[in-house]
Parts: C-alpha cells; structure tokens; sequence
C-alpha cells in the first residue's frame, strides 16, 4: 500500500498560501537561533515555527532537540541542565562553525517577534520528560500578552489536550506524519486512533508534505480544519494545491515565489 502522495498529483488551483519559516527560517541561518528567526520575519514570513524545552530549572528554551549537542559548542541534555550551564555554550551553524548566538529563551523569541508575525511553537513528544511545560508556556502568552499571535503544535496529543485543557482559547495544530488509507489512524511516532471528533478542537492537521492526498485534503477542509505541510525545500517544480501552508526552511524563496505569481 502506497501512503504517500506524490505532490506532482495534487489538485492545481490560485490558492493563498501562509509561508511558515521552520525553526525560524533554518536555510538561511543557524536554527532556532535569534539571528534566523529575525531573518524569517524579515523574508515577510507570515509565521516563524520555533521548538521548545523545559530546562532543569524551568526555563523554557528554543530548540530542536533533547540535548545541546548537535547546535551548539556544548553537550547535554537541556532536561539536566539550568539555563546559565546552557548558555556557557554558543549556536553553531550548519557546518559545525560556532557562532556569537546563544540558544535563546521563549521570553527573548516573543520580545524580538512582538506580534511582528504569528509564532508556531512547537512542543516535542515529552513522555513526561517536561513535566507542567504546558503551564509554563501558557504563563509566558500571558506575560508578553501573545494570545493572538501564538499558535502551538505537537505531534504529542497528551501535549494538545493538557493545553486545550488548561485554556481552550489558544489554537492548536496537530502534527501529523502520515494517515493510513482506508482506516481512522495516524502515524505520529506511534499509530494513533484518528477522528475529526476525537481533534475537535484542533484548527489545522500538519502532514508531511509526501503524506497528503487530495482526497484527504478535501475531507478536512470539509471539517472546517486547515492543513500545512512540511518540510518542503526550494519551490522548483511547484504544482499548486490548495493546502493551506508550507512549512520550509527557506521562507525567503518561497515568499519570492508566491509574490510573482
């Protein structure tokens, strides 16, 4: 069985498209860093797509994974380390070279957007790892008074219903790897039991880009929901579809690309 689309097949149509720049626009500099998410907002990204993490003394921080050793100069993992172990260390670029950033906070990333655009923030799949962030992340959209211009997404939905919980006001995306054909089930790191009941609270579904087929994409739209897809590079070759967002690391060329058209 075939689960993946070919996006050359998917429906062409005019459509209005929201360019998210992923972990801030993570092709034209450093990801997750302060410097790249100021580039993604200056490329007239429409959202800057950032990852947070809970550290040892709970601090929320941007970035992508469980540990410092892939982004910066240091080693560890950001669960184990407080804020000023973590910020001994600086961001490095993609070829190994260190940089003068240092992995920013949540509080720094929301002074520096300052409702400049929307904010995508993403929580990882914790398995208990971060224990209250979702409070935490509530505490600090109240603080900066960012509930209109925040939006969180997850691939975790114990993360989406303890936020939904906690205040059903904020929107929330679901991310999604792939849907299985003929079945109610989803592949979000693990099979999960899939309804438009079951996510009634979720604004739009978040696919690999890959993953969505245009018959699926109909059915959601149908439901009121939105769809993005990620990680999609360079437009070279775009077939236009009616999804809803792009989700790339170079929202610089794809804003370029959409204004000429």
């Amino acid at each position: 069985m075939n689960f993946f689309a070919d996006k050359e097949n998917l429906p062409t149509e005019n459509h209005k498209m929201l360019i998210v720049g992923h972990r801030g626009g993570a092709g034209m500099a450093p990801e997750n860093s302060l410097q790249c998410i100021e580039k993604g907002i200056q490329t007239g990204a429409d959202m800057i797509e950032i990852d947070i993490h809970l550290t040892k003394d709970g601090e929320l921080v941007v970035c992508h994974d469980q540990t410092i050793d892939r982004t910066t100069t240091g080693t560890g993992k950001i669960a184990e380390m407080t804020l000023n172990e973590i910020r001994k260390f600086h961001i490095v670029d993609k070829n190994g070279k260190e940089t003068d950033e240092k992995i920013p906070t949540l509080d720094e990333v929301l002074k520096l957007i300052n409702g400049r655009c929307r904010l995508l923030i993403e929580i990882k799949r914790t398995n208990n790892l971060y224990q209250g962030i979702e409070q935490k992340l509530l505490e600090s959209i109240k603080a900066h008074h960012a509930s209109q211009w925040i939006i969180v997404q997850s691939f975790n939905d114990s993360v989406l219903e303890t936020l939904h919980a906690l205040d059903h006001t904020v929107r929330l995306e679901k991310l999604v790897i792939f849907k299985l054909q003929w079945i109610p089930v989803i592949f979000d790191g693990t099979f999960t039991y899939f309804s438009f009941k079951k996510y009634h609270y979720i604004s739009s579904f978040n696919f690999h880009y890959r993953a969505i087929t245009p018959a699926l994409l109909k059915k959601i739209h149908a439901q009121g929901k939105e769809v993005k897809i990620w990680t999609l590079e360079e437009p070279n070759n775009w077939k236009a579809c009616p999804v809803d967002g792009i989700i790339t690391d170079r929202p610089d060329l794809w804003t370029t690309f959409f204004q000429k058209q």
